[in-house]
């Protein structure tokens, strides 16, 4: 199963630049990670025998569970992003079965706006809002490297 966008180029039609979801999908599955092993080391710190012990071994377990669905899901949306800039068209597509795009020619784009907060200044990543003719307009959330895709846009 190859990329959305090599399978719907037009004729003439070439990818200028492809971004993706920013990896930042996966801190709050990492911060649960963390605090399963947090309850692993105090496992290991509480006397032997003591039913404490087995509680954080459960409490581990359970937080671990939702970790691992964090971790699948963050993976499976950033696996299912694609957010292309061709020649002719920006092309964004979020999705596996139920797929949504968003698709518009770069003669209709009046604007692209970018927001970043400041850790997305510091970790490359940010929202980018497009404007088109007729006040259309799309937000693209956490995209990696905001400006290098709105300059691909804007850059003709």
């Amino acid at each position: 199963m190859g990329r959305y966008i090599d399978e719907n180029l037009q004729p003439g039609e070439k990818v200028l630049y492809s971004t993706n979801a920013h990896w930042i999908f996966f801190l709050p599955a990492v911060g649960l990670w963390m605090l399963a092993a947090v309850f692993l080391a105090l496992s290991g710190m509480v006397p032997v025998g003591s039913p404490l012990i087995v509680a954080c071994w459960a409490l581990a377990g359970i937080v671990a569970l939702f970790a691992l669905y964090r971790t699948v899901t963050a993976w499976f949306q950033h696996w299912t992003t694609e957010t292309d800039v061709t020649n002719l068209r920006v092309v964004h597509k979020t999705g596996f079965i139920n797929r949504q795009t968003f698709e518009m020619s770069l003669d209709k784009i009046e604007s692209v706006d970018v927001e970043q907060s400041i850790p997305g200044r510091i970790f490359g990543y940010g929202n980018v809002t497009i404007t088109g003719v007729g006040k259309s307009e799309e937000k693209l959330a956490t995209v990696t490297s905001p400006l290098a895709f709105r300059n691909a846009i804007t850059a003709r």
